[in-house]
C-alpha cells in the first residue's frame, strides 16, 4: 500500500523535546515537515534527538526546516554554533570582485553544520534587492542593491546548500525589498510598476529559475501587496501574483510555501486556518505555521487537505535534481 500523501503544512514545536500530545498530533496529522527556532535549540546532541523523533513521530524522512540566515537571523548561536556574516557582507565582497571564494566555504561550513543535525532544509538565500527605502527588517538580510550581484550571491550559496545535502528555500518571492513596513507587524504595501518589478526585485529569482539547479530549489511568498498588480490581495493569497508572475513572469515551478501565517500582514484575512487555506487555494503548495500552538495545529490538521499531486511532483523531482 502506497503512503498517503502528507498534510499541506509545515508545522512547529513548543520546546527541545516533544510532548505527548505533540506526538500524537504529528503521527495522526502526517504534516509536511516542521520548522525549529531558537527555542527548540540548546545542544548539537540536543537537536539531533528532537530531529530524529519528529521524523518517528511521522514515520518518513520528512523535511526539518530552520532560518540560518547568518547575521541577525541565526536560530543557532553562540557558544555551541559558529556565527556568519549577513548576506551584505559577502555582496559587497563580490561587488569588489572577491568574495565568492569565501561566499562558498562559509556556506558549506553551515550547511554541514546543519545536515549534522538533522536539519536538511534552509530558509535562506534572501534574494530580495536592497532599495534606499528596504524596512530594516531585510536589511542586511539581503546582499546588495544590485539584482546581478543578488543573484550571483543566491546562486552561488544556494549550490553550496544542495551540494552539502541541505534544501534552500529562496525568499521572499517575488521580492520583498521595496516594502517600507515590516510584514510581522504590519501588511507592505507596494506601489513600483510591473515593469520596473521585473528589471529589478523580479531579477534574482528569474536568474536563479534558469539555472540548471533550478528543480531542486524551495520558495517562499512575502506577505505583500503589490498595488499594480493585484491591489486587493497579498501575494501569499493572490492566484495572479502566484500564478502569473512567480510561476510565469519568473518561472519558479520549485515548491512553494507561504511565510509564516501568523504574521499580522495577514490578519484581516482570517484565522489561521482560513488564511492557510486561502494560500493553498491561490496555488501555495505548502502553509508555514511557526508558533507550535497545539489549538491551532489541530485546527489545522482538521482543515487543510493533503500536499498536492502538483506539489508532490515538484516535491520528487527536487530530490532528483542535486547538482554534483
Amino acid at each position: 500500500m502506497e503512503r498517503p500523501l502528507p498534510l499541506a503544512c509545515v508545522f512547529s514545536v513548543q520546546g527541545e523535546t516533544l510532548t505527548m500530545a505533540e506526538k500524537s498530533l504529528f503521527s495522526a496529522s502526517q504534516p509536511f515537515g516542521f520548522i525549529l527556532f531558537g527555542r527548540n535549540c540548546s545542544t548539537p546532541e540536543q537537536i539531533r534527538k528532537l530531529t530524529d523523533s519528529l521524523r518517528t513521530a511521522v514515520e518518513w524522512n520528512c523535511p526539518i526546516m530552520i532560518d540560518q540566515e547568518g547575521g541577525r537571523v541565526a536560530r543557532l548561536r553562540q557558544p555551541e554554533w559558529p556565527e556568519f556574516q549577513p548576506a551584505k557582507f559577502f555582496g559587497d565582497k563580490i561587488a569588489c570582485g572577491n568574495g565568492c571564494d569565501d561566499l562558498r566555504r562559509d556556506m558549506s561550513t553551515l550547511a554541514t553544520m546543519l545536515k549534522d543535525i538533522g536539519i536538511d532544509t534552509n530558509c535562506a538565500p534572501v534574494c530580495d534587492v536592497l532599495f534606499p527605502e528596504t524596512h530594516q527588517v531585510i536589511g542586511d538580510r539581503a546582499y546588495a542593491s544590485d539584482p546581478k550581484i543578488v543573484a550571483e550571491a543566491a546562486a552561488e550559496t544556494s549550490l553550496a546548500f544542495l551540494r552539502s545535502g541541505v534544501r534552500p528555500i529562496i525568499k521572499h518571492l517575488p521580492g520583498h525589498g521595496r516594502a517600507t513596513a515590516d510584514s510581522h507587524l504590519n501588511l507592505p504595501v507596494v506601489n513600483a510598476s510591473l515593469d520596473d518589478l521585473k528589471q529589478t526585485d523580479f531579477y534574482p529569482f528569474r536568474e536563479l529559475a534558469s539555472q540548471p539547479f533550478a528543480p531542486a530549489l524551495w520558495g517562499m511568498v512575502a506577505h505583500i501587496i503589490y498595488s499594480q498588480i493585484d491591489p486587493d490581495l497579498p501575494s501569499t493569497l493572490s492566484k495572479t501574483i502566484i500564478n502569473d508572475i512567480i510561476r510565469k513572469e519568473i518561472g519558479f515551478d520549485g515548491l512553494l510555501f507561504t511565510d509564516d501565517l501568523d504574521m499580522k500582514a495577514l490578519e484581516s484575512y482570517g484565522t489561521i486556518s482560513e488564511r492557510a487555506n486561502l494560500s493553498l487555494q491561490a496555488g501555495c503548495d505548502i502553509a508555514l505555521y511557526c508558533w507550535a500552538k497545539l489549538d491551532v495545529m489541530e485546527r489545522l490538521a482538521a482543515d487543510l487537505p493533503p500536499l498536492s499531486a502538483k506539489g508532490w511532483a515538484r516535491w520528487e523531482r527536487s530530490l532528483t535534481a542535486i547538482p554534483a
